[in-house]
């Protein structure tokens, strides 16, 4: 079937994904299969509500979830991870990790602060002061909470209208606020939470000013190379590297339609463009919310919550916003971590406090409240019950 951008960009743009898709698909699931030899055996219950989940209506092909304790890692999986071949999702497989880039952008800011490049009440004004003077008292605190009242780029009509047109346009990644700089705040810095993918773009280009370096390699050096993470990339095009988790718009009564390359990754960059694996992911929630990255001083900050402020979508049990970090209260513990949504795609990335523990979950298309709020209630419940299996054992 061919890719049809007009079908995504029939329901209105979520803040984390830059199209909403709708739709769901009926999926035989598989067996779940253990990747190494350490592989703890599986819990059956998990087991089956991943397979419930590929066969509901409009549920995911595929899923994926990644269970690590203390350096052993069990690996539950369903469904399909590329529909021609048949195969199914594999912890090495790449994929867009959406909105959970935001937290990469917060470590790199973070440790920045550490470091006194940074200053967490430093303002848009004082590092960027080309953008819009009625910004310019935003801090990098508001930016990093979303307490700023930056308007969504990715909303924006001009922004939608070309990448309607054309879904592989390569935007210049450090323009992205030009598309909403005569728009004003939407509210008094500080005074309330709304998500926006305007943040993190903000964020980044502080970075960048601060250090005179690019925001790709403050990655490299700041995040990839100290959690060894080989399979994580920030591209500007719409590819992605071999193996990769195929991603599908999922609109029955039509087939499901392929669209893990129809998007390119410039038009959201520092707010939801990274690709990695499952494995690697894993790695990298551990190392941010746990003690690796940043020193304890800051993390105090990073660490006050905004009770209601949550991740989009939300992730499992009750939700509060930290600074590019998100606490989820389950009823078996509290986890730290992020979620996301891009056509194709729908993740959750969490840990303990203690960065010992990991879960990871994605599914091959892509789940919001705008989308399938029915689905989304399913997918949180069956999240927290993972949740609850890392926390109990």
């Amino acid at each position: 079937m061919p890719r049809s951008p007009g079908r995504l960009f029939r329901t209105a743009l979520s803040a984390t994904a830059l199209v909403a898709a709708v739709g769901g698909l009926f999926q035989p699931a598989q067996t779940a299969q253990a990747e190494g030899p350490a592989t703890p055996p599986h819990d059956r219950n998990l087991q089956r509500q991943l397979d419930e989940l590929v066969g509901t209506g409009d549920g995911p092909p595929g899923v994926i979830a990644l269970l690590t304790r203390d350096g052993r890692t069990e690996v539950y999986r369903a469904g399909i991870g590329d529909i021609e071949s048949g195969r199914p999702p594999r912890a090495d497989d790449h994929m867009r990790i959406a909105s959970v880039s935001k937290a990469y952008s917060g470590a790199v800011a973070l440790q920045l602060v550490d470091r006194g490049d940074l200053r967490l009440d430093e303002t848009i004004g004082e590092r960027l002061p080309r953008l819009p003077e009625a910004w310019h008292r935003v801090t990098l605190r508001q930016l990093l909470q979303h307490t700023s009242g930056l308007p969504d780029f990715s909303a924006n009509p001009e922004f939608r209208e070309i990448l309607g047109n054309d879904p592989h346009h390569r935007f210049d990644s450090r323009r992205l606020l030009d598309f909403i700089a005569d728009e004003p705040l939407l509210f008094r810095p500080g005074s309330r939470y709304q998500y926006s993918n305007s943040d993190n773009i903000a964020v980044a280009l502080m970075a960048e000013d601060a250090t005179g370096r690019r925001y790709e390699d403050l990655l490299r050096q700041l995040v990839y190379r100290p959690l060894h993470l080989r399979r994580t990339s920030l591209p500007q095009g719409y590819r992605l590297p071999e193996p990769f988790l195929h991603g599908y718009d999922v609109t029955p009564p039509a087939p499901p339609d392929d669209v893990s390359e129809l998007f390119g990754a410039s038009g959201s960059w520092a707010s939801g463009g990274i690709v990695a694996t499952p494995a690697d992911l894993g790695a990298f929630i551990r190392g941010y919310g746990g003690h690796a990255l940043i020193s304890d001083r800051t993390r105090e900050q990073q660490l006050t919550f905004l009770d209601g402020g949550a991740s989009e979508p939300a992730g499992p049990g009750a939700n509060a916003a930290g600074l590019a970090i998100f606490r989820y209260t389950t009823r078996c513990g509290v986890l730290y971590g992020h979620t996301g949504n891009f056509p194709g795609y729908t993740q959750l990335a969490a840990t303990t406090p203690d960065g010992r523990r990991s879960l990871t979950f994605t599914l091959n298309t892509q789940v919001s409240k705008s989308n399938k709020p029915a689905l989304l209630a399913k997918v949180r419940a069956i999240q927290e019950n993972f949740a609850c299996a890392l926390l109990r054992h």
